[in-house]
């Protein structure tokens, strides 16, 4: 029986002991009345100035690493709590080690992290746990609810914070050594050990003349002060600017669905490519035809020798998501013109289509640097001037299905 219906029934005996001049059945319902008020208004203030924070070590990671958890609950009045309940919305996929510690919930790829606290007046707990990043992606935890009540049990107070925080998964990076591909473009700005483009801002010496040198290029003034025709002589450069274009579809008709563990490596490989190349000091762009989470536009994101640049790629790869928002042919054709004059190419696609081909034919007339990687079991067609770089993946069956 609900606590509030006694209420009524102890009015009730009071007027009845009050009549009847029955001294104890006066007594006895005040007293319960008293002790059933105090239950109340403890319960009603057991939540008040209470505190509950996550303090996480490292908020992304890459699959298999580990990172610390810190759950702090803290009571900021006098009133003590004799019992607080607080339940928190967890991701499997980047959940603590031991996974007995989640209950069940009703999302399938969620648990819930229950902890059971009795904090006294002005008190503090800490709880430590540890956490594994398992599965690309990025998972929000919470919302939160905490339940408290009085000393008694009899009355429960709930409180529910919506407020959520996200961890990220990047894409696992492939054990791989570096590929070669071609991205030296003669109108750059990096120093080149090879004779590719001099740029006239940038003066390096002068020489003797040769029979091929261009008038333009002599020095009067050395010519002058040395008897001799002297030429000047520039710093060679090239550009180092490269895009990978990232083909999401798994095969020729998008409307077939996509295999799960073949897009998969498709972004991992996409993230090696980022990574590695970053590394070597390269101006990095990503697009897409797929869309990040949350959205239903394929997204550009431009290169950039911002140092931000690299986790922005990888938490972009980490949020990307399954969805084909349109051919790739027709998309890479439309975002061309928003890419830098330049930039080297890197197409990733697991199927190579006739029509693939045909755009790729037709673009290289405006990128000369055009580098194509193919995951398809069956080797493409060559393409004169186009780079092409195979490798194969096999997708394996599922135990549960062999």
């Amino acid at each position: 029986m609900p606590p509030n219906i006694w209420f009524p029934l102890l009015i009730i005996l009071f007027f009845l002991g009050a009549f009847t001049s029955n001294g104890w059945l006066v007594t006895i319902s005040v007293a319960i009345a008293v002790f059933l008020g105090i239950a109340l208004l403890w319960s009603k203030h057991s939540l008040d100035n209470v505190y509950y924070r996550r303090r996480i070590h490292y908020r992304r990671g890459f699959p298999g690493e580990h990172t610390g958890l810190r759950i702090e609950v803290e009571n900021r009045k006098r009133l003590p709590i004799s019992w607080l309940r607080i339940s928190d919305m967890w991701p499997l996929a980047a959940g603590p080690s031991d996974e007995k510690i989640l209950k069940a919930s009703h999302l399938p790829a969620f648990g819930r992290l229950i902890n059971i606290f009795s904090l006294r007046s002005h008190e503090k707990i800490t709880r430590n746990y540890d956490l594994e990043f398992r599965e690309r992606g990025v998972y929000p935890i919470g919302p939160t609810e905490m339940a408290s009540g009085d000393l008694f049990g009899l009355y429960e107070q709930r409180q529910t914070d919506e407020k959520t925080e996200h961890l990220i998964v990047f894409p696992e990076l492939l054990s791989m050594k570096a590929l070669e591909i071609e991205t030296e473009n003669p109108m750059g700005d990096h120093r080149s050990h090879r004779q590719i483009f001099e740029d006239p801002n940038r003066p390096l010496g002068v020489r003797n003349y040769h029979p091929e040198d261009e008038f333009r290029r002599i020095h009067w003034p050395a010519t002058a002060r040395t008897g001799e025709l002297q030429v000047k002589v520039y710093q060679p450069v090239n550009s180092k600017v490269m895009v990978v274009c990232l083909n999401i579809a798994t095969s020729a008709q998008p409307w077939l669905g996509n295999n799960h563990q073949l897009s998969e490596h498709l972004i991992k490989l996409a993230g090696t490519i980022c990574y590695q190349n970053v590394q070597q000091g390269y101006s990095v762009g990503l697009i897409s035809n797929s869309c990040l989470a949350h959205s239903d536009q394929p997204f550009i994101i431009q290169p950039s020798h911002a140092q931000k640049q690299l986790p922005y790629l990888l938490e972009s790869l980490a949020r990307i998501t399954l969805l084909v928002t349109s051919p790739f042919e027709t998309f890479l054709t439309r975002a061309l013109p928003r890419l830098p004059f330049g930039a080297s190419l890197v197409i990733i696609t697991a199927v190579v289509t006739p029509s693939l081909c045909e755009t790729l034919m037709r673009l290289k007339r405006y990128r000369s640097n055009t580098t194509l990687i193919t995951l398809d079991t069956a080797p493409p067609p060559r393409l004169p001037g186009i780079q092409i770089i195979h490798m194969p993946y096999q997708v394996t069956q599922p135990e549960s299905e062999k």
